[in-house]
């Protein structure tokens, strides 16, 4: 999004998970909270899905996945290399607990 754009309701609730999560640049975040301030039923369903995502928080931290879990992922977890052929991947990123 550039300055001279502004986001629309279809805009920000499309990308809400994105700026819940944190996964929005400095100017996009600004922008769909801009919007927020504006706009009385995004900011409701913006409000909505931050208290789903804080539900679900609770209830999945009570659970803990098997030790055996990620090392499974990881061994079935490939990519497409730049010559076509596929291999395994041997590094993540993780993904923070927001």
């Amino acid at each position: 999004m550039s300055q001279d754009e502004h986001v629309d309701c279809s805009q920000a609730l499309y990308r809400m998970s994105e700026y819940l999560d944190g996964e929005m640049t400095t100017e996009e975040a600004r922008e769909v909270a801009r919007h927020l301030t504006e706009c009385a039923p995004c900011l409701e369903e913006h409000e909505r899905e931050q208290i789903i995502k804080q539900i679900i928080r609770r209830s999945c931290s009570q659970e803990s996945a098997p030790a055996q879990l990620r090392t499974t992922i990881m061994q079935r977890i490939t990519t497409i290399c730049d010559d076509g052929s596929w291999a395994e991947v041997t590094q993540v990123r993780r993904i923070s607990e927001g």
